[in-house]
């Protein structure tokens, strides 16, 4: 069970409506190599991982949605103010359309969520390793936010996520090594 404090992990400071960077935002929140895909990836794939990293799935897991808050957060005081006309100019129509200004799982282009982004081979090192791609691909998406973005309140709450995506890797490899390790011993397979 999880204990919850109702704060966020770093602090989310927006100062004016934005709903184009807003736009830019939602890729982190229903992309592929989004928040959500990420914390369900690991979740799931700690069933058929070892004992010896299952919990750092289930940690780094639990981190993601976490950073799927900030990013919500991001694009909610991002677009709460924004007129019909904002929205449209930012190339939201569709969104506004569908949902007005609430937050819905989509890429950045208006593609859905889809369940096929959530990857689980079962072999535990073809798992880490995509766990590892997914993570860099995280961080090569938070810096492109941070080079398309002017606001500098934004992206000192970006930077703090692409950095955490970097720790995830690092904590990936180690798994990585730690399973590679054991293979060669054949205490799994």
């Amino acid at each position: 069970m999880w204990y919850y404090e109702k704060k966020l992990q770093y602090p989310v400071r927006v100062r004016d409506c934005n709903p184009r960077l807003a736009k830019y935002l939602i890729e982190q929140y229903g992309g592929a190599d989004g928040e959500l895909a990420a914390a369900l990836r690991y979740l799931n794939q700690r069933y058929t991982i070892p004992n010896k990293v299952v919990g750092l799935l289930n940690d780094i897991g639990t981190e993601e949605f976490a950073h799927l808050e900030m990013i919500a957060t991001m694009i909610y005081k991002l677009t709460k103010d924004a007129t019909p006309e904002e929205m449209k100019k930012a190339g939201l129509a569709p969104h506004y359309a569908n949902h007005d200004n609430a937050l819905f799982y989509h890429n950045a282009a208006g593609a859905p969520f889809t369940a096929t982004y959530i990857q689980a081979k079962g072999d535990p090192i073809a798992d880490i390793y995509e766990d590892i791609a997914a993570e860099e691909k995280a961080r090569a998406t938070y810096q492109w936010l941070i080079n398309i973005s002017d606001d500098p309140e934004i992206n000192d709450s970006l930077k703090f996520l692409r950095e955490r995506e970097v720790v995830h890797s690092q904590r990936f490899r180690e798994a990585a090594q730690i399973l590679i390790d054991d293979r060669g011993k054949k205490q799994f397979y």
